[in-house]
């Protein structure tokens, strides 16, 4: 209907990660976050996840404007991908958002289309009137972002929380949203990362403490892993070195590009003398050291996890203290407990959130998301940026706060919202599937790759050469089997040749169809089977027959 707004979600919906929302309305688009999601243990060899951009393949011309949050790569990441379909699409965010994703660009060889915004500025962007609010999270210059149409106003807050005294002073601007609320609010699109947890997130000032406590008691080197973009997390940090006579080294390409994008942007104070270049590390005692890295979150390919490993220059030994922090990331549990197992094992005291405070959540805790409903009253609430559990528990808590079960749509990547007249409604879904980056590769590695990946993975692979009289269906030679991953002892294999080679001559007799390919099958049908019985396991099996 062209009178309506309509809302769909590429990515965010669902999962925690690649969050993107299309808004359409007049026959323009309002693009608002194009963010990657990493990959997890089931999805071998993937390096990045992207929303698929199907949908708005064929209308980017139509698109009069990409808003982003904030910084970070859930909300970025994807930015690069969509360029390359079409650079001059506009990018519409805060000063150090736009640093960030800028910096990123220029690896992918693209220079963008760039309009900085702040807090209490508006714009408009085709049929979209945009004002943009301040917003606290765990990295600076967040926004949310009020787009109004004349199909009715929607309110999207990114990723935020609600943190009273902020390390940068910068709080969420509830003013703002209660102002948006009087105006009324037509439809909702809060962060429901944390929707489950009750009460209020923890102020960031409460790390503070914890982390001179760390630093005082510290024997050796300290080494302090975080997100590459954490600007609060790094700033403690570098305080907390400088209030006990300690130098930071930052390790890590990402980290070192964002902490000086932050430091010449001004939202980043290094202490004089504390930041020190990695070559210098080694001319100072180990207890004057501190490394600042990246690896948070178990990353095989990341500075802490290669450390771990021992295959980084920085070797962890006997009295150094490592500290994750960072929260864990659903998902990732197995590899930063494997990080964590490895660095124990090299004699390094790890302090994670599991035994101290040196995460808060950079997310709106329920208490937090009622004030918000209680401020804006909104008509119709669609929770964003959230596993299934996490949507599902910020819909309650809008309807405890009296926005009627109907209005509140609990969506899913690909449905598709339609507001019109101040009521939001679910109208349809769109294909909205994994797009996979593999190395060079965007978009070629589909699941049935993933499927024989893991097969390969977890089962092994056998493979079978037989060469065979055409007419007669006689092994001329063979079977020659080989496997990997499967057994060490080929001598298992004995058992199943004579079976191969009656199949096959079976198969001749009968009058079955003999070509390679059918022939090919038989073979191996007939190593799955004993596969199957003899050891309950599900190999993948590359027969190859050849005629003589």
């Amino acid at each position: 209907m062209n009178g309506a707004l309509r809302v769909v979600a590429l990515g965010g919906l669902g999962e925690v990660g690649r969050n993107m929302a299309v808004l359409e309305h007049k026959g323009k688009l309002l693009i608002i976050d194009c963010g990657v999601l990493f990959p997890e243990d089931h999805q071998p060899g993937v390096d990045l996840i992207l929303p698929d951009f199907g949908y708005i393949a064929d209308r980017l011309d139509d698109v009069v404007a990409v808003v982003l949050t904030h910084g970070h790569e859930d909300h970025i990441g994807a930015v690069p991908y969509l360029l390359r379909l079409k650079e001059d699409l506009p990018l519409v965010g805060s000063q150090l958002t736009l640093a960030l994703i800028e910096a990123k660009l220029k690896e992918h060889r693209i220079t963008p289309i760039t309009l900085a915004v702040k807090e209490g500025q508006k714009e408009q962007f085709g049929p979209f009137d945009c004002e943009f609010v301040a917003v606290n999270h765990s990295i600076p210059d967040a926004l949310a972002v009020a787009v109004t149409t004349s199909a009715g106003t929607v309110l999207h807050t990114g990723d935020f929380k609600m943190d009273q005294l902020p390390l940068d002073g910068r709080i969420t601007d509830l003013r703002a949203f209660a102002r948006l609320g009087e105006a009324g609010v037509d439809l909702f699109m809060p962060d429901s990362t944390n929707a489950e947890v009750p009460g209020f997130t923890t102020s960031e000032r409460e790390i503070t403490p914890v982390l001179n406590s760390v630093f005082a008691s510290a024997e050796r080197r300290i080494i302090v892993a975080s997100f590459a973009s954490h600007v609060h997390r790094v700033q403690q940090v570098l305080d907390a070195a400088h209030a006990h006579n300690r130098r930071v080294a930052l390790v890590g390409r990402s980290m070192v590009r964002n902490m000086g994008i932050a430091r010449d942007l001004g939202y980043l104070t290094v202490p004089p003398g504390v930041l020190i270049d990695i070559k210098a590390v080694g001319d100072l005692p180990d207890e004057r050291v501190v490394l600042m890295c990246t690896g948070s979150q178990g990353e095989p390919m990341a500075a802490l996890s290669r450390m771990a490993n021992r295959d980084h220059r920085v070797e962890v030994g006997e009295g150094d203290t490592v500290v994750l922090a960072s929260s864990l990331i659903p998902g990732n549990e197995n590899s930063v407990f494997r990080v964590i197992n490895g660095l124990t094992r090299l004699g390094a005291k790890v302090v994670h959130q599991g035994n101290a405070r040196v995460h808060v959540s950079g997310h709106a805790s329920a208490g937090e998301l009622l004030y918000c409903y209680n401020v804006i009253k909104p008509k119709n609430v669609m929770p964003v940026h959230g596993e299934m559990r996490h949507l599902v528990a910020n819909g309650e808590l809008a309807v405890k706060t009296g926005v009627p079960r109907k209005n509140v749509l609990v969506a899913e990547d690909g449905v598709v919202v339609d507001l019109i007249d101040g009521k939001a409604s679910i109208v349809g879904k769109i294909d909205c599937g994994y797009v996979y980056v593999d190395g060079s590769t965007v978009g070629e590695i589909t699941e049935a790759d993933l499927k024989d990946r893991r097969i390969l993975g977890e089962e092994g692979f056998i493979s079978i050469i037989v060469v065979v009289d055409p007419s007669s269906g006689k092994v001329v030679a063979g079977p020659e089997i080989h496997a990997r991953g499967f057994a060490e002892d080929e001598a298992v294999f004995d058992k199943v040749r004579p079976r191969i080679v009656d199949a096959l001559r079976d198969a001749a007799s009968n009058g079955t169809n003999t070509d390679t390919h059918q022939l090919s099958q038989i073979v191996r049908r007939v190593v799955g089977r004993w596969v199957n019985e003899s050891y309950r396991r599900r190999p993948m099996i590359i027969p190859l027959v050849i005629e003589a």
